[in-house]
């Protein structure tokens, strides 16, 4: 049986959101697939809580953070949450620590 893929805070939500509007202003075709790889980011998430890497420079275990593969966006998740919870979703060239320090 399949596990549930990861869900989103309402703070990745409104990160997703976020990145959708200004890539669809941009480049809708990027936004399409920007949200494809979103999807298949949370379903590995949730099949694989593990994959991910931990920077504690950053954040504490058991936040971990994914790169989304041919897209510059960084999934930062709860490791711990079945099924994990993504807390943001950032573009991996912002200043992450100023991101996450509120977080």
């Amino acid at each position: 049986m399949k596990s549930p893929s990861a869900t989103l805070s309402p703070q990745a939500r409104r990160d997703l959101i976020e990145i959708i509007k200004w890539l669809a202003e941009r480049n809708p075709d990027a936004a399409y697939a920007s949200h494809n790889f979103l999807d298949d980011a949370l379903g590995r998430l949730g099949d694989y809580p593990e994959i991910g890497f931990t920077r504690e420079e950053l954040a504490d275990p058991p936040v971990q953070f994914l790169s989304m593969a041919g897209s510059p966006y960084i999934l930062v998740y709860d490791a711990d949450e079945r099924p994990p919870l993504v807390l943001r979703v950032l573009h991996g060239a912002r200043d992450l620590p100023e991101l996450l320090q509120d977080d």
